[in-house]
């Protein structure tokens, strides 16, 4: 009879709370795409500027970024799977607010409180995956769960051109999905999850960041594209003519090509080196703001490039947090993570906050030239040599 290897298995044996907390995720993801399009929309159609809708898409990473260096505290004090249940609840309750006011500063002080809960959230997810899934499958793990947040990020946004909703039907809909998330992570298995090891070598954020530098810049790179372009071309595309559903479903393709990508680039990860993936990445995202110039002519482009953002930049995502993952192994996963996170926050806070300048004072032509000089920066910085990390194949 022949013996299964560990490695030959599609996927590993897991904590049981760590499927219901990255379901729960998915659940947080599929809310988040499907309402942030919803209200750029909203914002546009009420007369807000470019600049006013990409600064208020900017909030809550900005509340992300700002909180990852408390988070290990926060983790410390009450527990990873309480410090990600709290995380829901705030973020539901942003969610609900959004229902009961139209007034913009109101709006960013939700959008900030969002952000908040997630936080507290997403660096619970990403830790977890990172500390409990074995080196063999880090690849094909992290790949299957950034998929699954894919297809919920290419759902959201097309759930109002398929179910004919109006914006507070989708809002409320929204809010159903995190309350679904919070639900699946009440049971008692999730407080038992541990994301470092009880005798791990502390490591702060910046010591992260000097540490592993190139993976911090894509993880950068990587959410500027993924979720920092969303709102702000869908709001672009609602200003040149298109419906509710037609301009949301700008962000819907950018989902649909993180889903796409993830789980193929989680295996390649297991088998392939990461600087050429990252170098790949890089090269097409370049070639993709060339495109976006081009989309005045042919609209359609606004699709197709909207695709290889999502599909790129949640690749560079993916990769870093599998680098992480070895990288960091004798060390800190928390920490790891929550360089690549605050990374990556910071991505999505630029994004919607220079393009929404860009377009004002420069239209699709300076929004193409600043992401084709983003996405070059990235490629050029694989020259740079890191220090090898014990155990890491690079």
């Amino acid at each position: 009879m022949k013996t299964e290897r560990a490695s030959d298995r599609v996927l590993p044996a897991l904590p049981p709370g760590l499927w219901r907390v990255m379901l729960g995720t998915t659940f947080v993801v599929l809310s988040f795409s499907l309402l942030n399009p919803v209200l750029a929309v909203r914002l546009q159609t009420g007369g807000a500027s470019a600049t006013a809708i990409g600064l208020f898409a900017t909030l809550p990473f900005l509340s992300v970024a700002a909180l990852v260096p408390l988070v290990p505290r926060l983790f410390a004090r009450i527990g990873v799977g309480q410090a990600y249940r709290l995380g829901l609840l705030l973020e539901l309750i942003a969610c609900l607010g959004y229902l009961l006011t139209d007034d913009y500063a109101a709006w960013c002080a939700l959008g900030l409180m969002a952000g908040l809960g997630a936080a507290a959230a997403w660096n619970a997810t990403e830790a977890l995956i990172a500390h409990n899934t074995p080196a063999s499958h880090r690849g094909r793990l992290t790949g299957l769960y950034q998929a699954l947040l894919g297809g919920a990020m290419a759902l959201g946004p097309f759930l109002p051109g398929l179910l004919g909703l109006d914006p507070t039907q989708a809002n409320l809909l929204a809010a159903g999905g995190l309350a679904v998330g919070l639900g699946l992570t009440l049971a008692p298995v999730v407080t038992t999850l541990k994301a470092m090891h009880d005798d791990h070598v502390p490591m702060g954020l910046m010591a992260a960041w000097r540490f592993r530098p190139t993976l911090a810049w894509a993880a950068v790179v990587g959410g500027v594209f993924e979720v920092g372009l969303g709102s702000i071309t869908t709001a672009h595309g609602s200003g040149i003519g298109l419906d509710l559903a037609a301009a949301t479903s700008i962000a819907g393709a950018l989902g649909m090509g993180s889903f796409v990508l993830q789980y193929p680039l989680g295996w390649l990860a297991d088998h392939l080196p990461a600087r050429r993936l990252f170098a790949i990445g890089a090269a097409a995202l370049v070639l993709s703001a060339v495109a976006f110039v081009q989309s005045t002519q042919q609209p359609s482009l606004l699709w197709v490039c909207a695709a290889l953002w999502g599909g790129i930049g949640g690749a560079l995502y993916t990769l870093s947090m599998i680098r992480v993952a070895h990288d960091f192994a004798d060390s800190s996963a928390l920490a790891g993570t929550s360089a690549m996170i605050a990374g990556y926050t910071a991505g999505g806070a630029l994004g919607p906050a220079i393009s929404g300048w860009a377009f004002d004072h420069h239209g699709v032509f300076g929004q193409g030239l600043w992401l084709g000089v983003l996405a070059l920066s990235l490629l050029l910085m694989q020259a740079r040599r890191e220090p090898p990390a014990p155990g890491a194949t690079d």
